[in-house]
């Protein structure tokens, strides 16, 4: 199953041409999460200070604040990872794809905050949900590259290591919607566990051990397509 996918290398849509549309798409979706925020300064009335509105959508900024540094690190890790990739297959698109939906969907339930009563649990589950599953997308797209060598040049221990990375971000979301779920009032207080992203990696480190990922083929590949 290997084999036949990295064999039918998507000629049609070079690596820079998916990596170009994915920067456009997580581009759009951070502007669109201040669209709330803007309308609601839109109706500002004149009788209402700038403090009196601050404190009147506290929870909304403070999401805000919160998704875009989120999908800025998403965006900055894939940078990263990607800058070593070199050719994408059919599944890895579709991978990219299904993590740019939950990233495109971000700004929703960054928008609900506006919407619902502060520190509402079912939003606040709604919102780590969301966070949950474009962390697990994104695993699980590091964890095919480490399946795929001849689609990247990263490093065996360059790929355990970002996989180690993605599993403690899943982690610790998940603990996040637990903790909210068991104690509604800490609500997005919840999402400071992700603090504790090193010391959940070097738990895992010793499971992926185990796990020897080869090193990437990328180049080599193309040396060998060009003789």
């Amino acid at each position: 199953m290997r084999d036949a996918d990295e064999s039918t290398i998507v000629q049609l849509l070079p690596a820079e041409r998916a990596k170009a549309f994915i920067d456009a798409v997580i581009a759009i979706a951070m502007t669109l999460l201040i669209l709330p925020l803007m309308e609601s300064a839109a109706e500002l009335d004149d009788n209402d200070g700038a403090g009196e509105w601050f404190s009147k959508h506290q929870s909304q900024i403070i999401t805000f604040v919160i998704s875009f540094v989120i999908i800025g690190s998403f965006w900055f890790g894939h940078h990263r990872v990607f800058a070593h990739v070199e050719r994408m297959s059919q599944t890895l698109l579709w991978l990219s794809l299904g993590w740019l939906l939950t990233i495109v969907w971000l700004p929703v339930p960054t928008a609900l905050t506006g919407r619902a009563a502060d520190g509402s649990s079912g939003v606040v589950l709604i919102y780590i949900g969301s966070m949950l599953a474009a962390g697990a997308m994104w695993l699980l797209i590091r964890i095919y590259l480490g399946n795929a060598p001849r689609l990247h040049d990263l490093t065996g221990a360059q790929v355990r290591g970002g996989v180690g990375d993605g599993l403690a971000s899943v982690i610790l979301f998940a603990a996040a919607g637990v903790l909210t779920a068991l104690v509604p009032s800490v609500g997005y207080y919840s999402l400071f566990v992700m603090f504790l992203s090193g010391a959940v990696q070097w738990g895992v480190a010793p499971l992926l051990r185990r796990w020897t990922p080869a090193d990437g083929t990328a180049n080599q590949s193309a040396v060998s397509d060009d003789t």
